[in-house]
């Protein structure tokens, strides 16, 4: 739960700079500002990382880079989607290393690896498949509403959708490693619980 919620810290500093630059704009009408402030926040981001000497994921780098790109983008054309784009961005990146079988294995505890590592394999790849819809919806409400719903939608599926997979695969994985668990004998259910 803790590397979970570790992930979760990581995912929310990425999208500061677009929660600024939202919060701004609903507040100020303001396109100009609330870019500035959005990209002041990600440069900010950066350059504390940089002067802590602390190691500057790619993550990080490609939230910067977004965030200016949009930014730039959105002033130019004075058009506040394309900072509304950068979070489908992040999602598709975050669901192409979903791809990876076993990525969610670090997130589960040692019983759960040994005993339904296939499961926790089919669940790493709905959390892909989530984050793909959440980038293919988070596109479709950029271009076809406005900012205002943009930003309660967004964080209300954003939440839900996650918190709907969570107890999903949670539930899936604990039921089935129930029933594995149960079907062992005494001999590996001991070793099993030794070596976790």
């Amino acid at each position: 739960m803790r590397n979970l919620l570790h992930a979760a810290k990581l995912l929310l500093l990425d999208l500061a700079s677009t929660i600024v630059f939202l919060a701004a704009y609903v507040v100020s009408n303001n396109l100009s500002l609330s870019v500035a402030l959005g990209m002041a926040l990600g440069m900010a981001q950066i350059s504390l990382q940089f002067a802590r000497k602390k190691p500057i994921e790619i993550m990080e780098w490609l939230s910067l880079f977004l965030i200016v790109a949009s930014g730039t983008a959105a002033l130019i054309t004075r058009d506040p989607r394309f900072v509304m784009f950068k979070p489908s961005m992040i999602y598709m990146i975050v669901g192409v290393v979903m791809l990876r079988p076993g990525w969610i294995n670090r997130y589960l505890p040692p019983l759960a690896n040994a005993v339904v590592p296939d499961i926790a394999i089919i669940v790493g790849f709905l959390w892909a498949g989530l984050m793909f819809a959440s980038a293919a919806v988070n596109m479709f409400v950029a271009l076809n509403y406005s900012v205002t719903t943009w930003a309660w939608f967004m964080p209300v599926f954003g939440i839900v959708s996650k918190i709907v997979l969570l107890l999903i695969g949670f539930g899936m994985m604990r039921a089935i490693g129930r029933r594995r668990y149960a079907a062992m004998s005494e001999s590996e259910r001991e070793k099993l619980t030794a070596a976790a």
